[in-house]
């Protein structure tokens, strides 16, 4: 059917406006706003993520307005009930979480837990470091090993929150060079900064991070990096992995991001798809370079069936290191 020119040109001008057909793509529009609750403290891995997410969605247009707050304790569930109760049906609410917070939760049993938000993405992941004081009479793993098996009260680690993934890797450690594990002396810190504190301080024997959290400190020599828990060594960082000397030990702190309980299954592919494209965004490609992030992306269903089952990893681990409660 032939169409006056007039005609056609109004016809063309609606399906563009509405993203129909006629062989026009749909405009771009950016969602208008989001906020990302990170429930942390300023300065450590979960906070640095909610930052990094902020800055590569404005930076690509994806989101017009982006704002982080901080809500830390007890590993992040403090936040999770403020959010899961203040939040529900918001589309526009989002919290960052992790492994952290499922160690604490499978601890202390909160009334709120992770089956009561929305998972929406696993973003990253990062290989703790363990590290003593610059001037540390410990010079390497072996000899932090030897102090731990011989009087593991002795050695007392400054790290992130009970019940987290440092915590569980302190414990693994003990477990695999023949400790008594229940005599671990864990000091938990509320962020990775008050932990990087204590270490230099001296008032721990030894600290657990991600590696970027305490990398400054160990390039100007402060801290002193014994070895890292990943499954190979960190791109031009000369850190040797705890396999590597000899202890059978591997751990991945994994970060992800959640929505808030109740929302529609419209408005979570909508914020999955926001999240699809700020991982390919320049700023949040070059910050996982910069961080020494490993890219672990995983949205929807499949983050789901994964949360699933690395909870119940997770617990197994924490009740054979007598660290979950009964």
């Amino acid at each position: 059917m032939n169409f006056p020119k007039r005609t056609r040109r109004q016809l063309l001008a609606a399906a563009a406006a509405l993203g129909l057909g006629l062989g026009l793509a749909a405009p771009a529009v950016a969602m208008d706003k989001l906020s990302i609750l990170v429930p942390a403290a300023p300065g450590g891995g979960w906070d640095q993520t909610g930052r990094t997410l902020q800055a590569a969605m404005q930076s690509a247009n994806l989101v017009k307005r982006v704002t982080v707050d901080n809500r830390g304790g007890a590993g992040g569930t403090i936040g999770l009930a403020g959010f899961a109760g203040s939040s529900k049906g918001d589309p526009a609410a989002v919290m960052i979480g992790g492994m952290v917070m499922v160690g604490a939760i499978i601890q202390n049993k909160p009334p709120v837990d992770l089956t009561q938000v929305t998972p929406l993405a696993r973003l990253t992941g990062e290989p703790g470091v363990i590290v003593v004081p610059g001037d540390s009479k410990i010079t390497s793993m072996k000899d932090l090993a030897a102090q731990l098996k011989a009087n593991t009260a002795s050695v007392s680690w400054g790290a992130g929150s009970a019940g987290g993934s440092d915590h569980i890797l302190a414990g693994l450690i003990a477990q695999a060079v023949g400790a008594d594990v229940g005599k671990l002396n864990y000091v938990a810190y509320a962020g990775g900064g008050e932990a990087q504190a204590a270490v230099m301080g001296g008032h721990v024997t030894a600290g657990i991070s991600g590696y970027n959290e305490f990398a400054g400190q160990i390039k100007s020599g402060k801290l002193k990096a014994l070895a890292v828990s990943g499954p190979e060594r960190l791109p031009g960082v000369d850190i040797p992995t705890l396999k590597e000397l000899g202890i059978d030990v591997e751990l991945i702190n994994w970060r992800g991001i959640f929505g808030a309980p109740g929302i529609t299954d419209a408005q979570k592919k909508a914020l999955i798809d926001v999240l699809d494209k700020t991982v390919k965004t320049p700023a949040w490609q070059e910050a996982l370079k910069r961080n020494q992030w490993a890219d672990l992306y995983l949205a929807g269903d499949d983050f789901k069936s994964f949360l699933d089952a690395d909870t119940a990893r997770i617990t197994k681990v924490m009740d054979g290191l007598g660290l979950g409660k009964k």
